[in-house]
């Protein structure tokens, strides 16, 4: 049987989820085991996860989108552009040293594809380019998105 401060604790939830998370950070403190949400609780700690992958993905989105406008539209390249892949690729460092565990998406081939695939369209649809202009393949290497200094000559 759910103590009475348990329900309360889940109803918090759907109400103010801010109050939730301080009064479960409470409990924890406490070591009150028996009075946490627990179903809620890890629903948000999976949570976080997915936020970490989210993260890295926009990231690599972005430096994706960026590297391939710089590539296809090399007579509008500019410092802002610059400045995105620049930001976005340190974003992606810290996130890689902060949660060295996100690295294996990096290596799977179909989380690549479905980021690419976004960020091929994303820069479609910027660049006004058709699609064919775009090659269908992410064609930049995994050390080459990361590297600072890597930029895509327009005959690559």
């Amino acid at each position: 049987m759910k103590t009475q401060e348990l329900q309360i604790l889940q109803t918090l939830y759907g109400q103010d989820f801010f109050a939730w998370v301080e009064q479960t950070a409470e409990i924890l403190r406490s070591q009150q085991w028996d009075e946490l949400d627990l179903e809620n609780l890890i629903e948000e700690v999976v949570d976080l996860g997915k936020s970490q992958q989210r993260a890295l993905q926009s990231a690599l989105r972005l430096v994706l989108s960026h590297l391939l406008k710089w590539k296809y539209q090399p007579e509008r390249r500019s410092k802002n552009w610059q400045v995105t892949i620049t930001r976005e690729r340190l974003n992606l460092d810290e996130l890689l040293a902060e949660s060295p565990s996100l690295r294996r998406f990096l290596t799977d081939d179909e989380w690549i594809n479905a980021t690419y695939q976004r960020a091929r369209k994303e820069a479609m649809v910027e660049t006004g380019l058709s699609e064919e202009k775009f090659a269908i393949a992410c064609p930049f290497a995994l050390n080459q998105i990361l590297d600072l200094d890597f930029y895509p000559h327009s005959d690559e």
